[in-house]
């Protein structure tokens, strides 16, 4: 694709040319990221995660879904247990509230 040239304009907008938005399937909406790589400006299309579901892509819990799908590969997963067999299996005293 040949380059195009792209206006700087006021509050710091540009357009993205037509022929760049089809290449890449970007719809109104979509989210880009931007940064700088070798004096460049890169736009890299991107998802917004909601804030109640960050913590799924932790690095912690990441690490934690690698551990266990390396468990199931080796087979050496546990199965389902009774709410009494898993309650003795936590480390220290416990309670559990009914109500």
């Amino acid at each position: 694709m040949p380059p195009e040239t792209v206006h700087f304009k006021t509050k710091n907008q540009v357009t993205i040319p037509k022929a760049f938005v089809e290449l890449s399937g970007l719809k109104q909406s979509d989210i880009l990221d931007a940064r700088g790589e070798d004096g460049k400006i890169v736009r890299v299309p991107t998802v917004a995660i909601p804030k109640d579901q960050a913590w799924h892509w932790s690095k912690a819990w990441q690490s934690e879904e690698l551990e266990i799908n390396a468990q199931i590969a080796r087979r050496s997963v546990m199965g389902p247990m009774e709410r009494d067999q898993a309650l003795s299996m936590r480390e220290g005293p416990h309670t559990l509230d009914t109500a």
